[in-house]
């Protein structure tokens, strides 16, 4: 390979000697936002800025153009803007302009947008958990990526922290920046559902489940797994799990996902997949919050299943002994392990709220075939059921069926639904189920505390253990989720019942309480929870604890430093906190 010394001119006056083809790609403008390295793109002329960070990103922050800024294929200095001097690990820092205002800066870029003074805004900033009320900035409503990666450049520029919002359901308001004034970019705006010729669905990132759920079979007939609320969002639910009944079939739908369309910290917009930079890939399924908005998602779609069995069995006198409850409990768990009766094609879920306690689930085969081998073994032992319900039904039927009176389409824009709660989650692991120990102190508790509650609570555990789960087929190391040895994934729910009450003091130390009547009692077991339950009481360390291992976090923290140096996706639980 022919090679010559040249004086690079511009960049920075050093002699080296380079290949003619290193040369001219030093020459040439990085097209997504990559310099340096193996590629050697330049960043002089990017409109992401003109500095190369050490981790081969180009910007125009601190983070790109100061230490470790390669000056060889962009400049580097004391012409970026300077970064505050906040040294808490937890909050972001104080906003300081550095070229004119954030809204001058959105305004100029003509990215559409709502401030506090604009009409709807209050409709348009209201959490869906009404306890968690917070103020943004500014709520970015953009309706091309291009919006996106402007509003995302302005933020970092001006020093405020950004946090996408899909479907808004976050449990701690994080849709919002789990904050006051942080940039939210609603993404209302984008509603794409379309099949390739593969059968993998493009989703745009504001798409509601219910609204997918539709027009994948409207359009082929197909399906996903997913949960039940059909108004929650599909980017907060793929980019952290996805757990619904056909799970255990299908896996969660963060395991659909091949591909996804990303806008970057330093504004750039790439398609992240396993060999197209694979680790942005990783860090999207299981922490995407902490790094980027996805603006697109490609999801392989299964068949609709022809027929669904939608089955439920509510079972008498859980709540007067805990001794009885523990067993009969214990015999659910033996049950969903019995791999001669359960394997994939179930779905089971578990609720009770300390009135009544129901089985409910889906089952992928004949009617018949669940009358004589599911429901026979599963009741066994267990008091007759007050009510019970087998129906086969069509897919479509048996979603509208699960989504507990709401319809399957949902609005794209002024979606109303909101509630006022607290809630915790548990992971139970296989190798750490319930022991009769644990179960008795679960329901003495609920016995003593929860049959009459001055407000109302439930709590939800569903399988994703057992034979054949699709969700436990995945390594740990496929993405950054990382719950694939779990038998159990509980909720406590405490909610008002009246979202214009104020929030009763209780429920907080009630559903604590609840927990810790399992944790407790089974202290040799290290009990995860599930990011998509996220609970805002938890620290930083904490919350990072609960929802990865150590490996993971390690990986994450790894890339977070690369492609987010400034912190720009920021919550007060985010990768880096």
């Amino acid at each position: 390979m022919l090679t010559r010394i040249v004086t690079l001119v511009g960049l920075a006056t050093v002699t080296l000697a380079v290949s003619l083809d290193q040369l001219q790609r030093r020459t040439t403008v990085s097209p997504d936002a990559t310099c340096g390295g193996a590629q050697g793109y330049t960043c002089l002329g990017s409109s992401f800025g003109n500095c190369c960070s050490p981790h081969g990103w180009c910007g125009s922050t601190a983070p790109y153009c100061g230490s470790g800024c390669q000056p060889a294929f962009g400049t580097c200095g004391s012409n970026t803007p300077p970064t505050s001097t906040s040294t808490s690990k937890t909050t972001p820092p104080t906003p300081t302009p550095t070229a004119g205002t954030l809204d001058q800066c959105l305004t100029q870029k003509n990215v559409p947008i709502r401030l506090t003074s604009s009409a709807d805004f209050p409709q348009l900033a209201q959490p869906y958990n009404l306890r968690l009320p917070y103020t943004p900035a500014v709520i970015v409503l953009p309706t091309t990526v291009q919006h996106i990666s402007d509003a995302v450049t302005c933020a970092a520029k001006n020093n405020v922290k950004v946090q996408p919002r899909g479907g808004g359901h976050s449990y701690a308001a994080f849709g919002l920046g789990g904050q006051n004034g942080a940039m939210v970019i609603d993404l209302q705006g984008f509603q794409e559902v379309s099949l390739d010729a593969n059968n993998v669905a493009k989703v745009g990132g504001g798409v509601r489940l219910g609204n997918l759920a539709q027009a994948i079979f409207n359009q082929r007939q197909r399906a996903l797994p997913h949960g039940t609320c059909p108004g929650v969002g599909v980017g907060g639910h793929a980019t952290h799990g996805g757990f619904g009944l056909s799970s255990r079939a299908w896996g969660l739908t963060l395991d659909t996902i091949v591909a996804l369309d990303v806008v970057l910290a330093n504004g750039s917009s790439i398609k992240a997949t396993p060999t197209a930079y694979p680790d942005i890939y990783y860090a999207l399924r299981g922490a995407a919050d902490s790094f980027g908005i996805v603006t697109s998602f490609y999801l392989q779609t299964q068949p609709a299943p022809a027929s669904v069995v939608n089955w439920s069995f509510r079972i008498p006198d859980m709540f007067t002994s805990a001794a009885t409850s523990a067993n009969r409990f214990l015999h659910i768990q033996s049950f969903v392990q019995n791999a001669s009766v359960v394997d994939r094609n179930l779905g089971l879920g578990m609720y009770m709220d300390g009135q009544g306690f129901s089985i409910s689930g889906t089952y992928f085969g004949s009617l018949i075939d669940f009358n004589n081998k599911i429901k026979p073994e599963l009741l066994r032992g267990l008091p007759t059921p007050t009510s019970q319900t087998a129906t086969a039904m069509t897919w479509i039927q048996s979603l509208t069926a699960l989504a507990d009176g709401q319809p399957l389409t949902q609005p794209t824009t002024g979606y109303n639904l909101h509630d006022s709660f607290f809630a915790k989650s548990i992971v139970v692991p296989t190798s750490g189920q319930f022991t009769v120990a644990t179960l008795t102190s679960y329901f003495d508790y609920i016995i003593k505390n929860g049959v009459n509650s001055a407000n109302p609570w439930f709590s939800i555990i569903n399988l994703y253990g057992g034979p054949d789960s699709q969700i436990n087929a995945k390594p740990t190391d496929f993405s950054a989720y990382g719950d694939r040895t779990a038998l159990w994934v509980i909720q406590h729910y405490g909610y008002t019942g009246n979202t214009a009450a104020p929030f009763p003091q209780g429920i907080i130390p009630f559903i604590n309480g609840l927990s810790n009547s399992i944790t407790s009692a089974q202290p040799q077991t290290v009990f995860p929870g599930y990011i998509n339950y996220v609970d805002p009481s938890l620290t930083p360390a904490q919350a990072h604890a609960a929802y990865f291992d150590d490996a993971t976090y390690a990986k994450l923290l790894s890339i977070k430093q690369k492609v987010d140096p400034g912190k720009v996706f920021w919550n007060p639980q985010a990768v880096g906190t």
